[in-house]
């Protein structure tokens, strides 16, 4: 090989891998993220381990919606990372009572979302016989797992700038992959 073409394979090379490295940050930064489930505040939804994918673009486009699994910055600490359902939006009342979600007095059964689990009680943004007044701007969110999740009933409110996007997608492990409810 002549020290030319040497030269011309190493720059070909180069610009590949710089072209494959901008595009994985792009795509990372705006379009999708992979995650690992490190708890179980959503079991049985999300297992500890579980790896997803999460749409962060998807909320550009159209607004999130109640139901929806979340990750957000950690309101207490920016460098978190967490995972949640979306349960209230800014200006919602939200009630817990005898195991259920109330939002603005009418309560969420929804089998495929709330009403399939069982919420407790938990002070200062939960407590009982108390309605949460949903800042604006702000979302109240709960994981499925109610007895082990620390989420807005312990530190309360979700900022929209907070959020990171929709996961979309569990892709591992094998058993358990598909699209996320």
């Amino acid at each position: 090989m002549t020290k030319e073409k040497w030269i011309r394979e190493v720059k070909e090379w180069t610009n590949s891998i710089l072209v494959a490295l901008l595009l994985t940050l792009v795509i990372r930064t705006y379009v999708v993220q992979a995650f690992k489930i490190p708890s179980g505040s959503m079991h049985p939804t999300l297992m500890e381990g579980d790896k997803l994918f999460v749409n962060k673009f998807i909320y550009r486009f159209h607004p999130p919606e109640r139901g929806d699994i979340i990750v957000f910055k950690y309101p207490e600490d920016m460098k978190k990372d967490f995972i949640k359902r979306l349960a209230a939006f800014g200006g919602e009342t939200v009630e817990i009572r005898d195991g259920k979600i109330f939002v603005n007095g009418k309560v969420l059964n929804d089998r495929a979302t709330f009403g399939q689990f069982y919420y407790y009680n938990h002070e200062p943004y939960g407590g009982p016989n108390e309605k949460i007044q949903i800042p604006p701007d702000a979302y109240y969110v709960l994981g499925d797992n109610s007895a082990n999740s620390t989420d807005s009933r312990f530190w309360g409110f979700v900022p929209k700038k907070n959020m990171i996007g929709k996961a979309v997608f569990r892709w591992w492990p094998p058993r358990r992959i598909g699209k996320l409810n």
